[in-house]
Formats: structure tokens, sequence, C-alpha cells
């Protein structure tokens, strides 16, 4: 079928160069207004019925992005044959118009034209770009019903499909039945893993590919680097890295933005600036992951030199850039520069905030302790803009800065918001904690267990010799377990003499001092570090991820533990880098 089709591609056009209507489109090309010119030329010359010239129009048309005009166009045609139909879903499924591309496919079946592996690939696609699951899975029959389950771009275009609808038990069936299978499909599965938050099947199933020699394209190390940046795997992404200098591999703007990404959430600015000064093309997007970067590790002053140094170098920053620079102020206390970033944003590029920049402003005040302003500035927003990150980045500083009675305020509008979450309770009850008000954290808990509501499981992941280790508090789950409760015994004991007071109030519900301080030695942070110091030479940098936000007291005792055992350690939580060293954190305590 897909030969004929061709054979008939080709006979079409073979004869049209010689035409003056055909050279009257290609002088108008992908545009509306000369199309139209184009097309009364067609109706003066008496052409408007020659089916190849309404084909040439009618993608013309479409690649305008007129999908009115093609529709009016499409069915003006005289029984539309085959090659209309694909060039038409493929075209309407290529440009974003992935409704009308399943709209062709219907009137193609009910024109009794049977669909091809041409046809498919696109309207699969069209499905996919649109997450419409149940047609999706209903166009999958007919792949079955006409033959080409088989067919490895249909296969291909199938496990994108499904991996876009997060189906992907169902990706996976249809990638391992694969007989043949295309880097196209490779990326697909890999990118769908990453993309559901599977970082870990993601990276796995990169591993079966390479052991199947079958070589990355840049595609496929976009998503490896997306992945290495979630789960923190430093030397699988420096593996690509150098993979990539090896293969001379061009970096352009997306790979480039993958590999800044990486760096910076693996721990590694330095790198990441590195791989920033080299890339020969620096769009807005690659200068703004770069100050994103500096930012997430509390650089602040360098994320707003590079932010100054873009202006001067004549790129106008977005609204995602200002996000960065304003989280960047947020983090490193810089008050003044938050508030002329956000000015200049509204003054100078006509940009309207969002709700992350406001977030971003209610928490630059908010860590700086001014917390009234703060406040006032969440009063001056309209009530659609008061969304739960708002109230959430209100009541964290409240917490900070010890302030329960503006905190309790707080936390009843963001409960009003966002009752389900249990995150909010866990923060307010650590408030009335920290206020002595046990009563309260009581009431708290029972509202949680009321309503069902569970404490996020908070664990821990550290690379040690190119293998990933997962901890959460209390692990007891490896070999070594004795081995490394005693030894953070010992390291907790050490930090102790050099003046360590465990923040035993952290703890959320009621325990004994006793117990208290034991529920937070064996915090999952704190195992994965004793584990990587018993591991890993003297010297040498840890590098732990971390799901939830670090506490307070594994932050203490972690500034005192790289003192004793003269490591550095960097820590990456839920919020922003953590880098120990000489007992001090690179965030100076303001996090």
């Amino acid at each position: 079928m897909e030969a004929k089709q061709l054979q008939e591609n080709h006979r079409i056009t073979k004869c049209l160069p010689k035409s003056p209507e055909y050279r009257a489109l290609l002088r108008a090309g992908p545009r509306l207004g000369p199309l139209r010119q184009a097309h009364a030329y067609l109706v003066v010359s008496g052409r408007h019925r020659s089916r190849a010239l309404l084909t040439r129009l009618i993608l013309l048309a479409c690649t305008a992005g007129s999908i009115a005009y093609t529709r009016r166009l499409f069915y003006s045609v005289l029984e539309p044959d085959s090659f209309l139909h694909n060039s038409l879903i493929k075209a309407s499924s290529k440009f974003g118009f992935g409704l009308d591309a399943i709209i062709f496919y219907r009137h193609m079946l009910l024109s009794g034209i049977p669909p091809s592996s041409y046809t498919f690939t696109s309207v699969i696609k069209a499905c996919a770009d649109l997450s419409a699951l149940r047609i999706g899975r209903g166009i999958h029959t007919h792949v079955l019903v006409h033959g080409y389950g088989s067919n490895p771009f249909v296969q291909a275009a199938l496990v994108t499909f499904y991996a876009k609808s997060s189906h992907m038990g169902i990706a996976r069936i249809v990638f391992d039945k694969m007989p043949e299978r295309t880097i196209i499909a490779w990326n697909s599965l890999i990118s769908g893993y990453e993309l559901n938050g599977l970082a870990k099947e993601a990276l796995v199933l990169f591993r079966e590919m390479r052991l199947l020699n079958v070589n990355p394209d840049s595609a496929t190390l976009v998503s490896v680097l997306a992945a290495c940046s979630q789960l923190g795997s430093l030397h699988l992404g420096c593996w690509v890295h150098d993979y990539i200098i090896s293969n001379e591999i061009e970096v352009n703007v997306i790979l480039g933005t993958s590999l800044i990404n990486m760096f910076s959430r693996c721990g590694n600015v330095s790198r990441a600036r590195e791989v920033f000064d080299k890339m020969p093309q620096r769009n807005v997007i690659v200068w703004t992951a770069m100050i994103s970067g500096y930012g997430m590790h509390g650089y602040g002053k360098q994320a707003i030199e590079l932010y100054h140094q873009m202006r001067a170098n004549g790129l106008s920053p977005n609204n995602v850039t200002f996000v960065a620079v304003l989280s960047a102020c947020a983090h490193a206390g810089l008050i003044h520069e938050g508030h002329t970033a956000f000015t200049s944003m509204k003054d100078d590029y006509g940009l309207v905030p969002g709700v992350e920049h406001h977030v971003c402003m209610v928490d630059m005040l908010g860590r700086a302790g001014l917390l009234n302003q703060a406040y006032q500035f969440i009063k001056q927003l309209h009530h659609e803009e008061l969304v739960p990150a708002i109230w959430t980045a209100m009541l964290g500083a409240c917490k900070m800065h010890k302030n329960l009675d503006l905190g309790v305020e707080v936390a009843e509008n963001l409960l009003s918001v966002e009752p389900e979450n249990p995150g909010h309770y866990v923060l307010l009850s650590n408030m009335f904690a920290l206020a002595g008000r046990m009563d309260r954290v009581e009431l708290i808990r029972n509202m949680m267990i009321q309503r069902g509501l569970k404490k996020q499981v908070g664990y821990s992941t550290i690379d040690v010799n190119n293998k990933s280790y997962w901890f959460r508090m209390g692990d007891k789950s490896y070999p070594e377990t004795n081995e490394i409760y005693q030894f953070l015994d010992e390291l907790i004991w050490k930090c102790k003499e050099a003046g360590y007071a465990a923040a035993s109030e952290s703890v959320m519900h009621e325990l004994e001092e006793e117990e208290r301080e034991y529920a937070l030695r064996y915090h999952s942070e704190k195992l994965a570090v004793a584990f990587g110091i018993m591991k890993t030479s003297h010297g040498v940098t840890l590098r732990i991820v971390k799901n939830l936000r670090i506490c307070e007291d594994c932050h203490s005792a972690i500034k005192f533990i790289s003192s004793v055992t003269n490591r550095e350690i960097i820590i990456r939580d839920k919020i922003r880098f953590h880098h120990f060293k000489d007992g001090s954190c690179s965030c100076l305590d303001y996090w």
C-alpha cells in the first residue's frame, strides 16, 4: 500500500513544475494572503478541480496555520483519495491541529479508504499530543485489525502515545513486543519514564539499550540527563558528558541546557558553568538555566551578575528568567536586588507577574524576617492569585521566625484552600511544637487521622562507587546496618563534644526527650552521610539527595559532621542545595 502511495505521489507531482498555477503556489508559500490569491488564479484559469494543485494548496494552507480555510478547501474536493487524506492528517498533526487530524482520519474511514502505516503514525501522534486516551486506544484496535501491529513505525508511535498518556505499563508491553526497536522507540520509552517521575526506570532502560549496542542520539541523552537530574546521579551524568565529548556530538541549545541543569541539580555548579561558557550559542533558555543553577545553590550574587551580563548582551529575560532571579534573591537574602528585578520585570519588559513571581516575593520577604511586608504583599493580590503556594511560603516564614500568632492565621487560609495536603498540617504542627503547645500538636494529629492524611515518607539517596543507595528513617535493610548505626552513634558523640545539641523540638509527635533524640538521630540523611563516610576514602565529597526539606536538627548535625570528619557534604533537598564544609553551610542557615 505504501509503495503504491509513493508511486501516486510521484505521478501527481511530476508534471507540476511545468504548470504556471503550480509556480504561483510556490511563490505564495505558506502565507494565507498570497495563497488566497493563488487560489483565485486557479479558479480563473479553470484549474481549481485539479487534484494535484488542490492537494498542494490544501497542505500549504495547513502549514500557514489556517485550519478553517484548510477544511473548506478539503471539503470542496470531490472524492479525496488516500494520498490527500494521509498528507492532510500528517500536516494537521505536525502543525498542532491534532483534533482535525482525527477528524480527517474519521472522514477517511467513512470514505471507505483503508488506512496505512503512514496514516496510523500521524493520527496516533495527534492522539498523543491531545492526551486523547480513549480515541488513541480505539485507533490501536484499528492498527491490529488492519494488520499493522508489528510495523516498527506504528509501534514506536504507540509507545510515545501511551508514555505521554502516563500509561507506562502498556507502553512497555508495546515496546517489548517490537521485533525491531528503532531509536525513536527507545527514546519514547526512556522519555516517558522520565516525564512520569520514573527516573530510575529510565536509567535502567538506558543501560539495557547500551548493553544491546544501540547508540544513543541527542534526544536520548537529553532524557537521560533529565533522569540523572531527578535522582542526583552525577556519575552517570558525567559519563553522558564524556560520551558527548568523545563522540563530538554538537552541544546545541537543548543538549547544553540539559547538561547545565544536570550538573546544577547534581551539585556541581562549577561544571555547569564550564558547559555554559563553552556553548557556541546561548539563548535566553540557556542563560536562565545557569542563573537558576546558581540560585538553587545559594550563589545569589553570581546569579544577579549573570542576569545583568545577559541583559548587557542584548537578550531580554522572560517570565521564567525572572522566577530564577527572584528565587536566587530569596535564597540569598538579596532584598534590594529582588525588588529591583521585580520592578524591572513590569516597567522595563512589560511582563505581567504570575503566581510564581508572587510566591518568590513572599518567600524573599518572609525568609528575611520581613513578615509584615510579606503579609501586606499578599493582601494586595487578587483573590484568584492566592494559591496554596503563596500561603505555604508565608507559613514557612512564620515557622522560621517563630511567629505563632501570624502563623496560625496564615495556616487557616492555607487549609481553607488546600485542606487535603498533609504537608500543611505537619508544618502547622511543628510550629505548635516549637511554641510548646503540645495540646495543639495532638489536635492537628487527630485532624490528620480523621481525614486519613499521612505525612510523606522521607528518604535520601547517595551514590557510592557508581551505585545508588536509598535510606529511610530508621532504615535497617542493609547488611551493614549494625556498622552504620554504630558509626553514626560515634559521629554524633564526636559532634556533641564539639558543641552539637540535638534540636529535639523538630520531632512532630509527643515523645520523651531521650526518645525524641533517638528519632532524630536516625533520619535518612544522617544514615546516608554515615554510610558515605564509611564507604569512601578520606577527602571524597559526599553528594546526597533528600526528597523532603532537610530538618533543622539534621542541618545542624551535618555541619558538625563536616567539621569533625573534614569532609565536604553536599545535600540537595526539596528546596535547594546545602554545601557543608568546615562546620558551616553555604546557605548560612538561611533556608
